[in-house]
């Protein structure tokens, strides 16, 4: 089956979208050749002009409720005007989930962009910080427009970092001028020494960034706090370690560890506050179904509760 590229703009009501896309869709070296069906969710102050875009080849397709995202109509869409290609101006309160689980199979994000107005961006977050979050977590670029002097980029920076760690961050000035967030992002942890030691408050970032990249962990002896889980799937002598994570909001609290391996694990219990001193292998294991990290128990201590148990990345 032909994949479909899908070009996915997200943001909240004048962020910019409409501008940058009216913008894409007028560039020859974009729009030349290929047809291109552009989805609408939502109407902003700014509007379309079709006889700016460069040709005739794109097609614009409302969709006005977020339970409208279904495959078959999109195919419908699609396969009426031939398009090539799919962009998607996505409404800002409706979440990604919505799209990502419903739109047809073929259909492959290419890029996802998200705007913001830089001004507004940090109260945003404040008053609507799933919406932010959700449209944070899986964007390659967020672009932040209209940034004026007094805009605390630093603020701007820990708010993106927390969910996303890897996407570009461009400040947009109001005379057009676009510079990129270069604010480095040390480890509070440091990851040379002989045992690496992970603070309670730490536990959030510790674990976002082993699982973005597993292999520079491998070998290395970590030492940090967290509850004892069990699984009838695991063999006697392993168990899982980790702690309950909350990455947006309290409705998507959830339990994140890792496998480990200790001769007396049956006599531990399921909820009990441990410290654990481990090193990291990396390599496959049946309760993963794949490679993974696999923490070999040097030591365990018994424990105290965090002063805040439930791990934020704030």
């Amino acid at each position: 089956m032909r994949q479909i590229p899908v070009y996915l703009f997200t943001g909240f009501l004048e962020a910019g979208k409409t501008r940058f896309i009216q913008e894409t869709l007028e560039d020859a070296r974009f729009n030349q050749g290929e047809r291109t069906l552009l989805l609408l969710c939502e109407e902003g102050v700014e509007e379309y002009d079709p006889s700016r875009f460069s040709g005739d080849n794109v097609f614009i397709h409302p969709v006005e409720n977020e339970e409208d995202i279904q495959a078959a109509p999109l195919e419908a869409a699609l396969k009426a005007c031939k398009a090539d290609r799919v962009m998607i101006e996505y409404n800002g309160m409706w979440m990604l989930d919505s799209l990502y689980q419903r739109m047809p199979q073929n259909w492959v994000v290419a890029q996802e962009f998200l705007f913001a107005d830089a001004n507004t961006f940090i109260s945003y977050n404040a008053n609507m910080r799933q919406l932010v979050y959700d449209k944070l977590k899986s964007c390659e670029l967020v672009v932040l427009n209209r940034c004026k002097p007094a805009v605390d980029r630093m603020e701007v920076h820990k708010i993106i970092r927390a969910a996303n760690r890897r996407c570009d961050i461009a400040f947009e000035m109001p005379d057009g001028k676009v510079e990129y967030d270069d604010i480095e992002d040390p480890l509070p942890f440091d990851l040379e020494a002989p045992v690496v030691e992970i603070k309670d408050e730490d536990y959030a970032l510790f674990y976002a960034d082993l699982s973005e990249d597993f292999s520079k962990y491998d070998g290395k002896t970590l030492r940090y706090k967290g509850l004892v889980a069990k699984s009838p799937r695991l063999a006697g002598d392993n168990f899982v370690f980790g702690r309950q994570l909350m990455t947006c909001c309290a409705n998507d609290i959830q339990f994140t560890g890792l496998i480990c391996r200790w001769a007396d694990a049956a006599r531990l219990n399921k909820g009990q506050w441990l410290t654990v001193t481990a090193t990291v292998e990396v390599k496959w294991h049946k309760g993963y179904g794949k490679k993974g990290p696999v923490l070999n128990v040097i030591n365990l201590e018994t424990a105290e509760p965090p002063a805040q148990p439930v791990a934020t990345f704030y």
